[in-house]
C-alpha cells in the first residue's frame, strides 16, 4: 500500500509544528519561567532548544524519512541484523498512549473553559474564589469531566479519520493559522493594558537578582528541562511526520523552522500572560493554576473580559488539540504499520483504548481522589511523571545513541539522510559533540528528572 505524504511543505511545518506546540508551551512554559525570574529562564532556555533539542528532532525526522515507517517498523528498516532497537518501539507506543491517557483530560478542560467563557459562567467582578470554584467544581464532577475529556478524544479521531492529506494537514493548518493570528491579537492587547510594561520587563529583561533568589543550578536545569520536553521528543511524536515528508530540504532547515515556531508561540503566551498578570498585580508564578484560576480572574475584571477570555481559550484549545490529533496521527499509523490494518479500523481500536485509558485520570480528580500512585503523586501527576521523567529523555536518548553509534544506524547514514535536499547542513565536525557531550546532557536530565 502507497504511503501517504504530506500534500506541501508548510502542510508538514504545521502539522510538526502543531505536535510540538502544546500545553507545554502556553501552560508550562509561562508559569516555569515565572518561577524561575523571567529573563535569564528564557535566554538559557533559547540556547538549550538549539544545542539540544534541534538536533534530537533531525535525529527522530531522519529515522522516519529513512525509513518511510513508523517506530514499531522503522528501527527494524534501518537497525543491523540481530538488533534489538525495534524494542524502543513498543516502548513508543506505550508512551504515546500514556501520554494522551492525561493529555486529553487537561486539553478538555481547555475546551471546557472556551465553552465556558463564551456562555458567561465568568461573570465580570468575580473574586478570586470564585473563578478558583469553577474549576473545583469542573473536577469534582466525573461526569462532565468525562464529557469534555470525550469530546476532545472524538474530535482528535474525526480529524485523523479522514486520512493525512484531507483531514490531519488541512485542519491542522487552519486551526495553525487561526492560532498565530490569535496570540497576536492577545499579545497586543495584554501589552497595550496599563502597568504592562512590568510585566514585559520582567519577562524579557534578565536580573541575576532573581536568578540568584531561585538559584542558578535550578535556573539552568529548569530551562535545559523545559527545552528539551517542549519538542515532546523521545516516543516517536515526531518521527512519524518524517516518514510522510519529502526529502526536497534537508532536515536541520526543518528543524530549524519548527523550533522556531513553537519558540514563537511559547514566547507570545508569556507576552500574554505576564503584562496581564502584572497590570492586575498577580504574580505569575502560581503554578498550573495559573490558567485555570489566575488568569480566568484577571480576564473578568479587563474590559470586555469575556470577549478575550473566550478568544484566550480558543488559542489555547487550538495549541493542545493540534497536538492531540499529531500524536492520534502516531497511534493509529502504528497500529497500520505492523498490523497491516485499514485507517478505519485503527482509528475505531485507539478510540476505544483512549477513552478508557483516559477514564481514571478523570476519576482521579473526584471519585478516586485519595488515590496517591508515584511520589504520592495523584493519577494525572504519576502518569506525566513516567512519560516526562522517565519514557521521553530515555526515548530521545535511545534515538540519540541509534542515530550516532557504529551499533545502530550510524552517524554516516544519520548525517547523509540529515543533510539530503536543499538548505541549511550539520556539519561532520559536530560528530564528536553528538556522540559524547549531548548523551551526557540528555542522560542528566534523565537522572535530574527521576530523583
Amino acid at each position: 500500500m502507497k504511503r501517504e505524504g504530506f500534500g506541501s511543505r508548510i502542510g508538514f511545518i504545521l502539522v510538526s509544528a502543531g505536535c510540538a506546540i502544546g500545553l507545554g508551551n502556553v501552560w508550562r512554559f509561562p508559569f516555569i519561567t515565572g518561577q524561575y525570574g523571567g529573563g535569564w529562564f528564557v535566554l538559557f532556555y533559547l540556547v538549550f532548544l538549539v544545542c539540544m533539542g534541534m538536533p534530537v528532532l533531525t535525529m527522530e525526522l531522519a529515522v522516519g524519512r529513512a525509513s518511510r515507517q513508523s517506530a514499531l517498523t522503522a528501527y527494524k528498516a534501518l537497525e543491523k541484523p540481530g538488533s534489538k532497537w525495534h524494542l524502543h518501539g513498543w516502548a513508543c507506543l506505550i508512551g504515546n498512549y500514556l501520554l494522551m491517557m492525561y493529555y486529553t483530560t487537561v486539553a478538555g478542560w481547555l475546551v471546557a473553559y472556551f465553552f465556558k467563557f463564551a456562555a458567561g459562567t465568568f461573570k465580570a467582578g468575580m473574586t478570586t474564589e470564585q473563578a478558583g470554584q469553577v474549576f473545583s467544581d469542573l473536577q469534582a464532577s466525573p461526569l462532565e469531566m468525562t464529557g469534555w475529556m470525550g469530546l476532545t478524544v472524538a474530535l482528535g479521531f474525526l480529524v485523523c479519520s479522514k486520512g493525512l492529506e484531507n483531514g490531519i494537514e488541512k485542519i491542522t493548518t487552519c486551526m495553525m493559522s487561526v492560532l498565530l493570528v490569535l496570540i497576536l491579537v492577545l499579545a497586543v492587547h495584554s501589552i497595550m493594558l496599563p502597568g504592562g510594561r512590568e510585566g514585559l520587563k520582567f519577562f524579557l529583561i534578565p536580573s541575576m537578582k532573581r536568578v540568584q533568589e531561585a538559584g542558578l543550578f535550578n535556573t539552568v536545569t529548569a530551562a535545559m528541562n523545559q527545552a528539551f520536553f517542549t519538542l515532546s521528543l523521545g516516543i516517536a511524536s515526531m518521527e512519524i511526520f518524517g516518514s510522510y515528508m519529502s526529502k526536497d530540504n534537508t532536515l536541520p532547515q526543518e528543524a530549524v523552522i519548527v523550533c522556531g515556531l513553537d519558540t514563537f508561540v511559547a514566547v507570545m503566551a508569556g507576552l500574554i500572560i505576564f503584562p496581564a498578570c502584572f497590570a492586575y498585580g498577580v504574580t505569575p508564578d502560581q503554578g498550573p493554576s495559573l490558567i485555570f484560576v489566575t488568569l480566568p480572574n484577571v480576564f473578568t475584571h479587563m474590559s470586555a473580559g469575556r470577549i478575550w477570555g473566550t478568544l484566550f481559550f480558543l488559542f489555547m484549545t487550538f495549541a493542545s488539540l493540534s497536538t492531540v490529533i499529531a500524536v492520534f496521527e502516531n497511534l493509529i499509523s502504528l497500529l497500520m504499520d505492523y498490523f497491516g490494518i485499514s485507517r478505519g479500523r485503527s482509528v475505531l481500536i485507539n478510540l476505544v483504548v483512549v477513552f478508557f485509558g483516559s477514564l481514571p485520570c478523570v476519576l482521579g480528580h473526584n471519585v478516586w481522589k485519595n488515590v496517591h500512585l508515584i511520589k504520592g503523586m495523584d493519577v494525572l501527576g504519576s502518569e506525566d511523571f513516567l512519560v516526562s521523567n522517565l519514557l521521553l529523555p530515555s526515548g530521545a536518548l535511545i534515538y540519540l545513541l541509534f542515530c550516532v553509534s557504529r551499533y545502530g544506524w550510524g552517524f554516516d547514514h544519520y548525517l547523509e539522510e540529515c543533510n539530503f535536499g536543499e538548505g541549511f547542513r550539520f556539519s561532520r565536525s559536530l560528530k564528536p559533540y553528538f556522540t559524547y557531550v549531548l548523551p551526557v546532557l540528555i542522560f542528566l536530565i534523565l537522572i535530574n528528572g527521576l530523583i
